[in-house]
């Protein structure tokens, strides 16, 4: 099964380490992430594009430019995910149109499809940053008791 890429997920997690520990560098973001700091400014690039953070080259490191409030899981996937026209699932291209199932598939198919995606944007929408920062502080909480 294909999933999705871990820009998603990476770009989460960046921005909660820098809600956590503002002013981070590339560097000591990928140290946390478990990988190279090139891959982290690709993310970092697209999160400041989507203005969600600022980076300040060198030690000056990485910020939140809004309220973890106002920041929804949508709002990160779509910074970081290339939906092409606005369709998480893409759809093969050249059904045989003179198949009975050919010809008719993807209209059939693509509204449960539709139906699927919606949902999904539905919930990343209603999940904001600040719920995700109170779940980890929990979690941080927890393992140092």
């Amino acid at each position: 099964m294909k999933r999705i890429s871990s820009r998603f997920s990476v770009a989460v997690h960046i921005l909660l380490l820098v809600h956590r520990f503002p002013m981070l560098t590339s560097e000591e973001i990928a140290g946390s992430v478990n990988t190279n700091p090139a891959f982290i400014r690709k993310i970092q690039s697209k999160l400041k594009k989507a203005g969600l953070i600022d980076v300040r080259p060198g030690v000056g490191g990485t910020y939140l430019l809004k309220d973890v409030d106002d920041i929804t899981l949508l709002d990160v996937y779509h910074a970081v995910e290339v939906v092409e026209q606005n369709e998480l699932f893409h759809f093969h291209e050249h059904p045989n149109p003179n198949c009975e199932v050919g010809a008719h598939v993807e209209s059939v198919f693509r509204s449960h499809v539709r139906k699927a995606q919606l949902a999904m944007e539905k919930e990343l929408a209603r999940t904001t940053l600040k719920e995700l920062t109170e779940e980890l502080g929990k979690k941080i909480s927890a393992d140092s008791c």
